[in-house]
């Protein structure tokens, strides 16, 4: 992952310094519980852990030489640790390091995931508030529908957001498993009790089977869960871009002082981040796909998943953690202008209010075919007028509209507060309160 788009937290985690730390931590776990059950000197363990310690470049150096990276891992530990670290690994295969620290990145990852959650939920219930009664024209298909507040969309988002936390938290408990059950997962030369040790000192619960590697579907569903929550991502963003179009400007990215929108044309003021969004979730994606690839390996284990996971572990979390931080300034940030709402309300010449006047018709003792016609006859004008005609006009000068309704129904129809006498139950919904 390039810097540009990464955050310092989320990177530690995947650094090759974080990487072998915990490496030796799950060996010297593993060690602790062996001199335990008697297998090696209790010494031996205590010398891993008062010795114990490595340094990457010369990792490296023997990797070039042995070609395989735990070993010179465990070689660079034995030149410390001296004559005592032939104990460690004992029974253990380079899976039961591997798969383990795995699990515990990817926890760790989500725990700063999900702190990143609740300041974007945070962010926008707080918008969502403040715009609770803010009247914009809701759209479907791209054209206008009927009103809306600015709060409900954010209320939607909210809601999206929130079940996006929960699954979060159930793919963490899906990838928190320990694997510490040797070549081929039968225990045959370590004890299941070593695997609860090194479980239970980090963080993480055993896995029932895992055949010398942890099951790879747990993966997919993590990947998985974090395309969805980018896809969601991209979805506000998406909205956001659109309110920002010159032609709608309901909303727009803060543009801060000294800030240029375009090399060639001094007026532009684009919407960058949330166009830089949509791109990133597009990232975060694309991950999913190989990591359900991943599932299916050759009989008991082979290594066709490894070079995949090295490169969406780290890539799709610090993807996601600076997408999820980014939106929440977006939000906490969002110029909203509601009296460019109301204008874009008003454009159609009341066109928005055509359903209400539609089952007015029908209550009035008109079938609805023909209540239909009635309204889309004069409907049709406005629209053609691109609004400089008004409904509530023509259908006042509509004598099969007159003969049903009278001029003070006709206005109560057109009255925008009957579309918000039910914001109070979305947002109880939404926001329990």
């Amino acid at each position: 992952m390039i810097p540009r788009y990464s955050r310092p937290d989320m990177v530690a985690i995947w650094e090759p310094e974080s990487k072998f730390q915990i490496w030796f931590e799950i060996e010297a776990h593993a060690t602790d519980a062996l001199a335990e059950l008697g297998v090696v000197p209790k010494d031996a363990a205590e010398a891993i852990w008062a010795k114990g310690k490595f340094d990457v470049a010369r990792i490296d150096e023997i990797e070039r030489e042995v070609k395989h990276d735990v070993i010179a891992f465990l070689t660079n530990v034995a030149e410390n640790v001296g004559e005592e670290a032939r104990f460690m690994h004992q029974g253990m295969t380079s899976s039961d390091v591997l798969d383990t620290c795995v699990a515990v990145q990817l926890t760790r990852a989500t725990d700063i995931l999900l702190d990143d959650m609740d300041k974007l939920l945070a962010a926008i219930k707080s918008r969502a508030y403040e715009h609770k009664l803010t009247p914009t024209i809701g759209r479907s298909h791209g054209i206008h529908g009927e009103p809306v507040t600015f709060g409900m969309k954010l209320a939607q988002a909210y809601a999206e957001f929130e079940r996006n936390r929960e699954r979060l938290v159930l793919a963490r408990k899906e990838i928190a498993t320990c694997a510490i059950s040797g070549a081929v997962g039968t225990f045959a030369n370590i004890d299941p009790k070593v695997e609860a040790h090194v479980g239970e000192k980090m963080g993480l619960e055993i896995e029932p089977v895992s055949t010398q590697v942890i099951p790879r579907d747990r993966h997919a569903q993590y990947f998985a869960t974090l395309a969805v929550i980018a896809s969601s991502v991209e979805r506000l963003a998406v909205e956001i871009r659109h309110l920002q179009r010159t032609e709608v400007l309901e909303a727009e990215e803060y543009f801060s002082p000294g800030q240029k929108g375009s090399s060639a044309m001094p007026h532009k003021r684009n919407p960058i981040l949330t166009e830089n969004l949509t791109g990133l979730a597009r990232m975060v994606r694309s991950y999913a796909l190989p990591a359900m690839e991943n599932v299916a390996l050759w009989h008991e284990r082979d290594i066709s998943h490894s070079s995949v996971e090295r490169m969406i572990g780290p890539d799709a979390t610090i993807t996601l953690d600076f997408a999820l931080a980014r939106l929440t300034g977006v939000v906490e940030k969002l110029l909203i202008y509601p009296e460019r709402m109301q204008k874009n309300l008003d454009r159609m010449g009341g066109l928005v209010h055509s359903q209400r006047v539609l089952l007015a018709l029908t209550q009035s003792g008109i079938s609805r075919e023909d209540s239909y016609r009635i309204v889309q006859r004069n409907a049709m004008k406005v629209w053609e007028s691109d609004g400089e005609i008004a409904l509530l006009d023509l259908l006042k000068a509509d004598p099969d509209v007159t003969a049903k309704l009278s001029h003070a129904e006709l206005e109560e129809s057109f009255n925008l507060d009957y579309h918000f006498k039910h914001i109070d139950t979305i947002f109880n919904r939404v926001f329990g309160e």
